[in-house]
């Protein structure tokens, strides 16, 4: 690596010139950075705004999951059988899902020989449990804080090699060259120097970027269960020319507010009250009685939300779990109450004197929880006898779940789509590899945990093929001046034009509400072509219209204008493809419904807005893309791959591999 400084017209710019930069520093970042270094590349280097901000690091759940092969007891399991279960899900290419099941076992093993705690028996074997949308017990599990242990591992590891790290600096656009083939660079803002303007601007000539920036979690900041600290650059990836693909296709599910933590497993599976208050924390009643037709069913669902917490279309009719979804989404944002879940007391209808009535549990409920000893007292205490750290995840943020009630929203949790890669994680910009979230290897459907199996397998895809291929020094310093000028000046006009409207107040989180908003009523998990088309038509007027609108504190909020930008631009690109998959003939499926004035309700006392019907088989077998050019989105839909099914011979592969030709 070699740092200089230029000047460009008035501006004075740092440049650090290096092979290889890793953006983020979440599991999928800090995987990539070590294996870069590992593989032989040890001119690489892991930029982030805050080591301790990556969603990785600040997430979890009852029993966070980590998806793999099985790899314990005599159920058969194969490379093919996982990759199936992957494809299955719909609209992911084949070809992707081999590569993450066949990677899956060597990106786990290399977690466990770093430290992360995941069980095995006495005999060695890496023991599961069955996870949503997986026919095996591929899910394994080092506790609520899961994705936190991998990052804390990981990142002993890169400081045990010396690999460089930028921390304090924020990727505010990609550079590419004049043809718009390739990238070969990035600019930042240094956050330790934003008061001055002779350090604020830094350039990255690189020949290869990792971007491991997560998911665009800013568009749904306040109906979101990603840790605040997250907002995802999506939005300069797009503006860069990367594609999109799958971006309709997001999880969401109940999670508390307060502390942001998704409510599966356990929290459900111990049958809490579900409460509905007004904004004031009055009009108190238990809501979801109004649209069950007995107790039994109610109280079954409650306890599958545990088994099932992504919302799924599929998992409404019938008063399947995910009607819990609906009712929740109705009271709090079509009725602007409030919701909460209460451990402390048993849900009325089912109970006597305040005892639960287990005798109108099903056999899969009543069965569980009699094998966990836990067929007593209130929901807080079976909490306490089968997950007690669940309790203490709470405590440690001040919540006390023994004493108060926890507020609960439908979250956005995770985006299944995001920024288009091969299957060496490269997208269509050459030398541009997205790795983990912000890549959208994920179809409609995925099993639980498959995303942290992803973000580590892009990991060694994309280290692999630099390093075989994309070797070598970057440009010259005069080079990337001269094919990025244009592009490096934008960019700092842009922020100096920010500067200007530092006013000593600020609108930031007001501006950020709007956009939070927008998300949750058009592209939320109740849909409609006219809310699609409006939010979008929003999104583009007021990302147009940013400089003029915002308004800073100080320069200290400059960092929040450049998200603002970027979340502005990825709602719009996002809700183009929203209206695009429904003026296409696209219906309810994965987390969202599609209204449909000719389809069904979930219950007869819920409005028409939630009227609906599944979408076609024939949707399952495409993937939509979109290309941003100049604010216009392109849609392109391809059939997916099929999973490919070549000779493995072992002889041809050998001399296959020991002809490199296994990297091309």
């Amino acid at each position: 690596m070699r740092e200089s400084v230029v000047k460009l017209n008035e501006y004075t710019l740092r440049i650090f010139s290096l092979n290889t930069i890793v953006v983020g520093s979440g599991a999928a970042g800090l995987n990539a950075v070590d294996r870069v270094f590992s593989f032989g590349q040890k001119d690489v280097a892991l930029l982030t705004d805050n080591l301790k901000w990556g969603t990785s690091r600040n997430t979890g759940s009852d029993k966070q999951t980590y998806y793999k092969l099985t790899l314990a007891g005599n159920v058969p399991d194969s490379v093919y059988e996982l990759a199936e279960t992957l494809f299955n899900g719909g609209s992911m290419d084949g070809d992707i899902a081999l590569v993450e099941a066949a990677l899956s076992a060597r990106a786990f093993f290399r977690l466990v020989e770093l430290g992360v705690p995941f069980p095995h028996s006495r005999y060695g074997e890496y023991v599961g449990y069955k996870t949503d949308h997986d026919p095996k017990q591929r899910a394994t599990s080092a506790g609520p804080l899961t994705s936190y242990y991998m990052c804390e591992k990981l990142l002993e590891e890169i400081r045990r090699k010396g690999i460089k790290i930028f921390e304090g600096y924020q990727v505010i656009g990609i550079l590419t060259d004049r043809n718009e083939e390739k990238t070969i660079g990035l600019i930042a803002l240094d956050l330790n120097n934003i008061d001055d303007p002779e350090k604020r601007y830094v350039l990255f000539n690189v020949k290869n970027i990792i971007y491991a920036t997560g998911g665009p979690a800013g568009m749904f900041y306040f109906h979101s269960v990603y840790p605040p600290v997250h907002f995802g650059a999506t939005g300069i990836a797009f503006e860069a020319g990367v594609m999109g693909k799958n971006l309709t296709e997001w999880q969401f599910g109940i999670a508390s507010k307060k502390f942001r933590w998704n409510l599966s497993g356990t929290y459900q599976q111990v049958i809490p009250r579900y409460v509905s208050t007004d904004e004031n924390g009055n009009d108190e009643r238990e809501f979801l009685e109004e649209y069950f037709p007995d107790p039994s069913t109610m109280l079954n669902a409650i306890f599958l939300k545990g088994y099932q917490w992504p919302f799924d279309v599929r998992k409404i009719k019938n008063y399947g779990s995910s009607l819990i979804d609906i009712l929740v989404f109705y009271e709090t944002v079509i009725k602007g109450r409030r919701v909460w879940l209460d451990f402390t007391r048993n849900p009325s209808w089912g109970s006597k004197n305040g005892e639960l009535d287990f005798s109108l549990l099903g056999k899969e409920a009543y069965e569980y929880l009699k094998n966990s000893g836990a067929l007593f007292g209130r929901p807080i205490d079976r909490l306490e006898k089968m997950n007690r750290p669940a309790i203490e995840v709470y405590l440690q943020h001040g919540i006390d779940l023994r004493k108060e009630y926890l507020e609960i929203g439908v979250c956005a949790q995770h985006n299944n789509g995001g920024l288009h890669g091969n299957i060496w994680w490269e997208s269509n910009l050459k030398h541009f590899f997205p790795v983990g979230e912000v890549n959208g290897s994920h179809g409609v459907y995925r099993p639980g945990g498959s995303a942290l199996n992803s973000g580590q397998v892009g990991g060694v895809r994309a280290a692999q093929y630099i390093v075989e291929n994309y070797s070598g020094d970057p440009l010259c310093e005069e080079e990337i001046l001269e094919e990025a000028k244009d592009q490096i000046l934008k960019k700092i006009e842009l922020g100096e034009s920010f500067v200007k409207k530092i006013t000593g107040k600020s609108n930031v989180s007001s501006i950020l509400k709007e956009i939070s908003e927008r998300s949750m009523r058009s592209m939320g998990i109740v849909r409609s072509l006219e809310e699609a088309g409006k939010g979008k038509n929003e999104a583009l007027r007021d990302f147009n219209n940013l400089i003029e609108k915002v308004e800073l504190s100080s320069i200290r909020q400059l960092p929040f204008a450049f998200r603002l930008y970027d979340v502005l631009l990825t709602q719009y690109v996002y809700l183009s493809a929203v209206e695009n998959y429904i003026e296409s003939g696209g219906k309810s499926r994965g987390s969202y419904i599609v209204h449909d004035p000719t389809g069904e309700l979930p219950v007869p006392n819920l409005p028409e807005m939630f009227r609906y019907s599944l979408a076609g088989e024939s949707f399952n077998k495409k993937i939509q893309r979109v290309r941003c050019k100049e604010n216009r989105c392109e849609f392109f839909w391809d059939p997916v791959k099929e999973i490919p099914r070549e000779d493995t011979w072992f002889e041809t592969i050998w001399n296959s591999f020991m002809r490199r030709e296994v990297f091309r």
